[in-house]
């Protein structure tokens, strides 16, 4: 059951359209959604992947974002170059928690910022000396790195520097990898965008490099793509698919590094975890390789266990017989999660704003606690996303694409929810106002949330947040 009716959500979205130009709102319309099951193609209901409006508040990113934030940034045994004024690169180092393996400036370069620092000279003259001057010098400084990516801020191509020029001297002269990636913040209407710049980069430089050739491939080598080991997601991830017999070869971006990128090519299936911005590199290897993909969902024990049959089915009895064994072996893991927390968050109502995978993917966990999901969205999601979304709601739940900072606050003050899962924009908006909130985007400096060990840190964190005695003293300071 939804927190309201059709007619009542229905008449909500009006409500918060009518405060918009005429122009604004018919645009601002067509992002906002009612679910309805028996709508054939859902996914069209809702326009996605456009342009903000100019004047609201937006919580999404931009394509450089997209690029050195999500896909090549966690990449750890390279050094990732924000090539540009340095504040970009401030500001996107060390603030997802993708954590590594490694030892930092050594081997290992994830929460490093490394910058070419524009200054009006560079504006006015070029940077393309500059950036050739840096790539020689961060291999020297930094010698054990495997090689450079350079991600691309808005005045790079604004002044139309020819990085892509300064990236094949200098990968010859260093012998390693020097890799252009052309994710200036102002192509395209989101961090989205970056992503697929990314993998374009990944398809073009990386993919087919010589690899070692000691590797000796097996009939059950998988690879992990678009698992950004938030707060550790990925080797909680890693340890089911290896217990039920899988050879994980590759795990990219988090904790990743540059030899697995090169091997995943030899992969038996590519697992898919964040669609959205690995969904491109998976197809091309599908096209190229004819390796298969599957997305699979390893947030709470109902999908985990739905995604460890269907990861299975591509193989042979071995590994069917052995996802069966770590579904069982962990059940009472999962009894006892459940026996705990379903009393205190049982019909509990949340409302979710967010990106990449999670406004469909934790879906699934906070039903097993017993909760309703009464509205979700994506901050940069595609139709596709949609299409997958608007069937894991309830009818009548609110989708809303691109929210804007009014209409979120609209709706969160008509529902009351019990529990918000959002971003750092919002968090401490609903704070002040009382209402529990979880940071969705890091865990809030909790995690792992995937696989069954994470869903009991999951499980603990939503049951400390929401039955926390401190929001009924709470009263948003406007309001005094």
């Amino acid at each position: 059951m939804s927190a309201l009716t059709r007619e009542e959500a229905e008449s909500l979205i009006q409500e918060v359209l009518e405060v918009y130009p005429e122009e604004s709102k018919q645009d601002r319309a067509k992002h906002l959604y009612v679910n309805d099951p028996e709508t054939e193609k859902t996914g069209s209901c809702v326009t996605s992947n456009r342009k903000s409006l100019p004047g609201v508040m937006t919580a999404r990113g931009c394509s450089y974002a997209g690029s050195k934030g999500v896909v090549w940034g966690p990449i750890k045994d390279m050094i990732h170059l924000s090539h540009g004024p340095v504040g970009c690169g401030q500001y996107s180092r060390a603030g997802r928690r993708n954590y590594y393996v490694g030892h930092t400036g050594v081997n290992a370069f994830g929460t490093m910022n490394f910058t070419s620092d524009f200054q009006e000279k560079d504006i006015v003259y070029g940077g393309d000396k500059k950036l050739a001057k840096i790539v020689e010098e961060i291999d020297t400084l930094f010698p054990m790195n495997k090689g450079i990516s350079v991600q691309s801020e808005c005045p790079v191509g604004l002044i139309g520097d020819d990085i892509e020029a300064v990236a094949r001297k200098c990968s010859e002269e260093i012998n390693k990898p020097v890799v252009p990636v052309r994710c200036e913040g102002f192509r395209g209407v989101s961090q989205s965008l970056g992503h697929h710049i990314a993998n374009d980069a990944i398809r073009d430089h990386i993919l087919d490099r010589d690899m070692d050739d000691d590797f000796v491939s097996t009939p059950y080598d998988v690879a992990i793509i678009g698992d950004y080991n938030i707060g550790g997601d990925a080797w909680s991830s890693r340890i089911l698919l290896e217990e039920m017999g899988l050879r994980v070869i590759a795990q990219w971006s988090g904790d990743g590094t540059l030899p697995e990128m090169i091997r995943t090519p030899k992969a038996k299936l590519n697992l898919l975890h964040c669609y959205r911005s690995m969904n491109y590199i998976s197809r091309h290897m599908e096209t190229k390789y004819g390796i298969p993909w599957l997305e699979y969902n390893f947030f709470g024990p109902t999908k985990i266990a739905a995604s460890l049959r269907a990861i299975a089915a591509h193989f042979d009895d071995k590994i069917k017989d052995g996802a069966e064994q770590v579904i069982a072996k962990y059940q009472p893991m999962v009894d006892a999660i459940n026996e705990k927390f379903r009393p205190r968050l049982n019909e509990k109502k949340v409302m979710l704003y967010v990106g990449g995978l999670r406004p469909r993917h934790v879906i699934g966990a906070y039903e097993d606690l017993g909760m309703q999901i009464v509205g979700t969205g994506y901050e940069f999601g595609h139709n596709d996303d949609y299409e997958r979304t608007t069937k894991e709601v309830a009818d009548s739940t609110l989708i809303y694409d691109d929210v804007t900072e009014f209409e979120l606050e609209k709706f969160v003050d008509k529902i009351r929810p019990d529990l918000i899962g959002a971003g750092i924009k919002e968090k401490y908006v609903y704070q002040k106002m009382g209402i529990p909130f979880r940071q969705m985007h890091s865990w809030d400096y909790s995690g792992p949330y995937h696989g069954y060990d994470g869903y009991a840190i999951f499980a603990r964190d939503i049951d400390m947040t929401i039955n926390n005695p401190c929001w009924k003293n709470m009263k948003a300071p406007w309001k005094s």
